[in-house]
């Protein structure tokens, strides 16, 4: 009787899943677009257990006069940058001095909109847990605590309440068993028909990823799964061959360069940087413009409006010059809407150009650049590459010192350097220690800093011509307009000559879709795609085989 693995393989049984530090998106194949849910679970606090939330904002640091000055420094610099740039047809530009929008802004009173409907109220529950966007209209004073399963795009394991690993899982298999059975509609008893992708970062942790294909497999029950990497899965989902891809989250931006779906090791790097802190950046200059509504960052309502307001209103265009005018609502659950008409000037340039200086961002705390450690090796994989270099390398000493014992001449057989990748090897130190899953790099790079060394680092000079050529920026932190342009701009002052592209193109909205969609839509097309039957894991196997299957299945250099 063959496995309900085998009897399904339309799209309809497949359910895509790509987690983030801040959203969940999660659909079948045939859907136009994923669902996006916020990734995070409110538990109920049970009696004696103390009061834990992790914040909905990457929150601020408290800095030193140092730490103060050069991020002022850094405010004045990028300030001077713009007065000295033309707008598109050739005239200088002029800003409108913070002083002078602060003194206007002070005086900015709300306006009630009196036809309007009142929000919705606080929501009062004593459900054990609370999921998703539901977490948002929870009554602030409810016994709950929050917590976030992924920071900085990896699992959030910290010290303190429901940071360990297995609390992680637990609530990991929690929030995505309620998304499937409640978004999709698929009833978790049935998931032994369905099969299951995971896109995982393109710097990930083995040890990480086999937690979470277990969770998948065993925990909730899949027949089978396959892991891509986002990278990977954005050039598929924006139609291209071979780009550097740029994936700016909510908490890390990553670079790498794919070619025929493979992302090269070598070129992916991850800043400790994202959306979250361009609106910790776009927070701190509305203060200095006089903002007129009291604000909390640690707020979620207030969090979320200031994530809404930094969608809608920053921007890198260089023909809006001086004080505009912007209006925004701010809805209070159980109150009626209430209307600003503020203004703002080049702060709103300022906030989204913090990519591209990111002293700005050490608002939010040191930062590092992490790259991809080569395998460290695993206990339950013991003939993995590692084990076939060392056995390579000793088989050509014995033959060599064989030779020699018999008077023959050794050939090339004892070469010290015989390999059978070009992985390097691993110093013993690190061989236990999965902790240590990637490279820090003590520079913290800008956007074009990252992807200069990025592609600085491919093999080839074919293949840097051709990732200079096409930079594919996706993700949902750099949704700025006209971002692409001055990216571009950028580049090409700083392209060495002899990689010159003859046209460096930035897709910021490969085929007019939403970027944050991209990787989530790349994804659900591989599924489809006749090859990818050679990919699927089955449970089975997973049971039978565990990580070693991972390694010999997964479409990308374990």
């Amino acid at each position: 009787m063959p496995e309900p693995f085998a009897e399904h393989l339309e799209a309809q049984s497949c359910i895509i899943l790509h987690p983030g530090s801040r959203y969940l998106r999660i659909g079948r194949p045939s859907d136009s677009v994923p669902h996006t849910i916020l990734h995070a679970i409110a538990r109920r606090r049970k009696s004696a257990v103390p009061a834990y939330n992790d914040s909905f904002l990457v929150p601020q640091v408290k800095l030193d006069r140092e730490g103060v000055r050069e991020i002022e420094e850094c405010r004045l610099k990028i300030s001077h940058i713009l007065q000295s740039s033309l707008t598109s047809d050739g005239s200088r530009r002029f800003a409108t001095p913070p002083q002078q929008i602060a003194a206007y802004n002070k005086r900015i009173q709300p306006v009630q909109d009196g036809d309007a409907e009142p929000s919705p109220p606080w929501v009062q529950c004593d459900k054990d847990y609370v999921i998703g966007d539901e977490i948002l209209s929870l009554h602030p004073k409810l016994d709950y605590n929050v917590h976030f399963p992924f920071k900085r795009g990896d699992l959030n394991i910290h010290s303190n309440l429901g940071g360990s690993i297995t609390s992680v899982l637990a609530d990991l298999e929690t929030i995505w068993g309620h998304c499937i059975s409640t978004v999709l509609n698929v009833p978790l008893k049935d998931l032994k028909s369905y099969r299951a992708v995971l896109v995982i970062p393109d710097i990930y942790n083995r040890d990480h990823v086999k937690k979470l294909t277990n969770l998948l497999m065993n925990g909730l029950g899949f027949a089978g799964c396959f892991v891509l990497q986002d990278h990977v899965a954005a050039t598929f989902g924006a139609g291209l061959g071979f780009a550097c891809v740029v994936d700016v989250g909510d908490q890390k931006t990553s670079v790498s360069c794919v070619e025929d779906a493979i992302s090269h090791p070598a070129t992916r790097l991850r800043l400790d940087y994202g959306g979250g802190d361009v609106t910790q950046v776009f927070y701190w200059l509305l203060k200095k413009c006089g903002f007129p509504h009291q604000v909390n960052p640690e707020e979620k309502m207030d969090v979320m409006l200031l994530s809404k307001l930094k969608h809608e209103f920053c921007h890198v265009n260089l023909n809006v010059c001086g004080a505009q005018e912007n209006t925004f609502s701010v809805r209070t659950p159980g109150k009626l809407p209430s209307s600003y008409t503020i203004q703002m000037g080049d702060e709103l340039i300022v906030a989204a150009l913090s990519l591209f200086y990111p002293d700005l961002l050490k608002l939010t705390g040191p930062k590092m650049t992490l790259t991809q450690k080569p395998n460290p090796g695993d206990p339950d994989d013991p003939f993995d590459e590692n084990y076939l270099r060392d056995t390579s390398r000793r088989g050509g000493r014995e033959a060599t010192e064989a030779m020699e014992v018999g008077g023959g001449e050794g050939g090339d057989a004892g070469d010290e350097d015989i390999v059978v990748d070009d992985q390097p090897i691993v110093p013993p130190s690190t061989l236990r220690n999965d902790s240590l899953a990637f490279n820090t790099v003590d520079k913290l790079f800008s956007l074009e800093q990252a992807i200069l060394t990025s592609i600085d680092r491919c093999p080839t000079d074919e293949m840097k011509r051709k990732m200079y050529s096409c930079i594919l920026i996706v993700g949902g932190g750099a949704k700025f307009k006209s971002l692409g342009k001055w990216l571009q701009n950028r580049l090409a002052l700083q392209i060495p000559v002899a990689y010159r592209p003859e046209q460096i193109e930035i897709i910021t909205r490969a085929k007019d879709m939403d970027p944050s969609m991209t990787s989530w839509k790349g994804a659900a097309l591989m599924t489809c795609l006749e090859g990818s039957n050679e990919l699927w894991i089955q449970q089975s196997e997973w049971n039978k085989f565990g990580v070693k299957v991972l390694r010999e299945k997964c479409p990308f250099i374990w």
